[in-house]
């Protein structure tokens, strides 16, 4: 609860960046609040796939109102989805949708965990899902999830009785917890997990039911409801002056990569949960009904239970101070009780408690935001009792120093210790970095080395700050995160994580390099110096029948965090080929082969991710036609950077730049990802397009959903969208019209083009068209018909309208030789020997 308040009135009243870096500063109103779930021994764990799949609603209701210990444990990271944001997929966009659920946690109260499975996109079965997934594996996490969180309830987002209705994915996280509910119980499964943490059996499994689950509201209301319980979501916290459902759009709202910013609601709602395993509480209102949730559930609560109640009863908002010597005393009687799962948990709750009943204010600032190993950093330590308690700090001790600072001193009221320290960073110490991403895994899989990282949010910080004190004759450590505190002029105070980073790491900027001929490129390599006196040599490594000169380069780089630029000539083979390029860069006896990749959002804390530096190179057997390509920003992707590697010149333009007279410099139109779902002024401009093409222009539109369009008309005959997808990236493709010269000008298209495509063939086809169209290819996932709409063309006036729902956006990122192949077709269609209404000769 208390980092829901900081995080509402932060968002609030500050900027995003501010509530994504700064502490926690807990007033008199947020204190009493987290008394009173420190009086509640109930948790919830609510389940499933994705980002964004949580419902905010009804953890924020958890967490806030019943006042349980509850967390949200999303199978995935969201690595499959798509960015509306930035330009981050895959695994940094798994990154950033990792923050995000942080963020939303910090605003909704809850906690928030994983298991090892990776988003690896759309999946229309289970089957797939789980074929894909190493299934025990991600069982065996959701097992572990339960063991260690230890929930008296769970709660599913998706039904696991209805498998190939939903994203596979859905499904799939439903099946698996509910097997999980017993398995977790079993001595026999997983018996490493007991060794530790030993076996735990949930209460009460339910589904977070509605009536769209049931097809129609009407049908909803006839439904049987014997085993629905139902709560009342939008109930007001006056201490807060928000209500809950207020809460959970704004933690929703976190979700901004996937564009789920949204205005917050207000009044009565009804959230239904079904009970699919367990017993039915007798009485329906209450959750928790038959589950003790008092400290009498431990042996010795009682005591406990004495003390925190009268300080709930009695809380001196004017001096939350007053109560230190009850907390205190409370707090060493949790330490002394027999029940792991809640003293660890219980502790940490009260720990937060006493330290903002303290007025504590403790922070380890670095003199930088970054470090390698070996080098020195200072320091800014503050210490600042802000209450009339007797408060010594004894000493405090930096991790990875192995030793003590004696201190030994009165925290006198409101006077401010400031010391300084000098440390080193310890050759011990690996860059920071997410865990998941230290290994390579497989589609389905991340691999996590150390098991007892897994399941946790994010690596744990590498340098802490133990401040060890005496609070009232009560010993009393607080631990901090070293960071960096810093300010700029239009932002104010601000803060970074402290990272350790490589002394060396270089970055080819371009993952995709496409030798359209076998004419020889110059590839720009940086390093960059994560210390001063940086020196060294960097090479190449290449694939056999590709040549780099010169072999190796001199590297002196005189301060932290410069970079130096060097210039390889990369040469291909007379014939096609593809393999991947890195740059090495060695400095003394170590080679470091890591691009340091920084992402900068103000809605979530700056992060850090290595990942091996390495790029794509293909000499592209291709032919072109046509020079000046128009492209229309959609919802973000690197097609129009692609179009440049193979020859194109691509000017991006803007809605308010398309007039006839800007259109006539080009040879076609290319319309970005989801354009109509986002771009609302388009609608003024279909007709410009349109005529565009019948002129003798190609327009070439990629996909849209079939929901939110914001234009009238998607083409210049009819079309409609679907559903219709093909998520087997190797699903046989059958070419409908072989002759088409979609297929054969200027290059010659076959089946083959359709190797090694990556993730999914396509998405949202259109499913219904006028005869103007002809579609080109057939394709469909395992037991299902042939989906026609993947690529339709149309003879308009002079030119032609080009609909396709292919995933070009994902393969041109991969180095896809086919799809670029197939996309110079389209862009060169009706230009055999034709001369254009410009008078230039294609």
């Amino acid at each position: 609860m208390q980092k829901l308040l900081a995080s509402v009135l932060f968002l609030l009243c500050y900027s995003f960046s501010t509530q994504a870096q700064q502490p926690e500063k807990l007033n008199a109103s947020e204190i009493h609040q987290a008394v009173k779930k420190l009086n509640f021994l109930g948790s919830v764990l609510y389940l499933a796939a994705h980002p964004d799949d949580e419902n905010t609603r009804l953890i924020s209701y958890m967490s806030n109102h019943v006042k349980a210990r509850t967390a949200y444990l999303s199978l995935t990271r969201g690595d499959g989805g798509q960015n509306l944001i930035g330009p981050e997929l895959r695994e940094l966009l798994g990154v950033i949708r990792t923050q995000e659920l942080l963020a939303a946690r910090r605003t909704d109260g809850g906690e928030q965990r994983f298991t090892r499975a990776n988003d690896f996109g759309y999946s229309k079965h289970p089957d797939e899902t789980l074929a894909i997934w190493n299934k025990n594996e991600v069982l065996s996490d959701v097992v572990l999830a339960i063991r260690q969180f230890k929930p008296d309830i769970i709660i599913n987002r998706f039904d696991h009785r209805s498998p190939g209705t939903t994203h596979g994915h859905h499904t799939s996280s439903a099946m698996l917890s509910v097997e999980a509910f017993d398995l977790a119980n079993d001595k026999n499964a997983y018996p490493d997990q007991v060794k530790k943490y030993g076996t735990w059996q949930p209460k009460r499994e339910f589904f977070n039911t509605s009536w769209w689950f049931y097809g129609s509201e009407e049908k909803f209301e006839e439904a049987d409801k014997t085993n629905l319980l139902n709560f009342d979501i939008g109930v007001y916290y006056p201490a807060l002056g928000v209500s809950n459902n207020e809460i959970a759009a704004l933690a929703s709202s976190q979700h901004l990569c996937q564009g789920f910013g949204r205005l917050s609601q207000r009044g009565s709602q009804t959230e239904y949960i079904e009970l699919i395993k367990g017993d039915l509480p007798k009485d329906k209102s209450n959750i928790f009904d038959g589950i003790n949730t008092t400290w009498t559930r431990v042996k010795g609560g009682e005591k406990i239970e004495t003390i925190l109640k009268n300080v709930e009863s009695n809380f001196n908002f004017e001096n939350p101070a007053a109560h230190l010597d009850q907390l205190l005393q409370a707090r060493q009687l949790i330490l002394a009780i027999d029940s792991p799962q809640w003293k660890d948990q219980k502790i940490k709750e009260i720990n937060k408690i006493i330290e903002a009943c303290a007025g504590l204010y403790l922070e380890a600032s670095a003199n930088t935001p970054t470090a390698s190993t070996g080098q020195i950093i200072d320091i800014d330590i503050e210490a600042l009792n802000r209450s009339n308690a007797t408060i010594k700090l004894d000493s405090y001790t930096i991790s990875n120093n192995n030793s003590d600072d004696f201190y030994g001193k009165l925290l006198k009221a409101n006077d401010k210790q400031e010391l300084k320290e000098k440390i080193t960073i310890a050759n011990t110490l690996q860059p920071t970095g997410p865990y998941w991403l230290n290994q390579k895994g497989s589609l389905g899989m991340y691999k996590v080395e150390d098991k007892s990282l897994i399941g946790k949010p994010e690596t744990p910080r590498a340098i802490t700050i133990d401040f060890n004190l005496n609070i009232n004759g009560f010993a009393f450590t607080v631990t901090k995160d070293l960071v960096y505190r810093y300010s700029k002029p239009d932002k104010g105070e601000l803060y970074r994580p402290f990272e350790i980073i490589p002394e060396a790491s270089a970055k080819i900027n371009q993952k995709v390099i496409i030798f359209e001929n076998d004419q020889q490129k110059e590839i720009p390599v940086t390093v960059q110096a994560g210390k001063d006196n940086l020196e060294g040599y960097i090479t190449i490594a290449h694939p056999n029948g590709w040549s780099v000169f010169p072999e190796k380069q001199k590297i002196t780089i005189a301060n932290k965090g410069q970079e130096q630029t060097f210039i390889f000539t990369i040469i291909p083979p007379k014939n096609q080929s593809e393999g991947l390029i890195s740059p090495m860069v060695t400095i003394g006896d170590k080679t470091y082969t890591k691009e340091l990749v920084e992402i900068n959002y103000e809605h979530i804390p700056f992060q850090t991710v290595l990942l091996p530096s390495e790029s794509k190179i293909v000499r592209l057997d291709i032919k072109k036609r046509g020079e000046n390509i128009a492209y229309i920003e959609g919802a973000g992707d690197v097609v129009p950077e692609s179009l440049k590697q193979i020859g194109y010149n691509v000017m991006i333009l803007q809605p308010e730049d398309i007039t006839p007279e800007r259109l006539s410099a080009f040879d076609a139109v290319v319309v970005g990802i989801r354009a109509y779902n986002i771009v609302e002024s388009l609608k003024f401009k279909q007709d410009i397009l349109f005529n565009f093409v019948e002129k003798g222009g190609n327009m070439i539109v990629q996909y849209n959903t079939n929901r939110g369009i914001k234009v009238d008309n998607i083409a210049p005959f009819n079309l409609q969208l679907s559903r219709d997808r093909v998520t087997d990236e190797n699903a046989e493709v059958t070419l409908l019209a072989p002759n088409h010269e979609l297929l054969n000008f200027p290059n010659k298209i076959t089946t083959k083009d359709f190797e090694g495509w990556t993730q999914e063939r396509g998405l949202y086809f259109p499913d219904q068209w006028s005869s103007d169209f002809t579609p080109i290819l057939s394709m469909h996932d395992k037991d299902e018909t042939a989906k026609t709409g993947s690529l339709l063309v149309a003879k308009h006036g002079k030119g032609h309208y080009i609909y396709t729902g292919l995933s070009f956006f994902r393969e041109f990122p991969v180095g896809v030789s086919g799809a670029y192949r197939l996309f110079a077709n389209m862009l060169s269609i009706g230009k055999q020997d034709i001369t254009n209404d410009n008078g230039l000769k294609n």
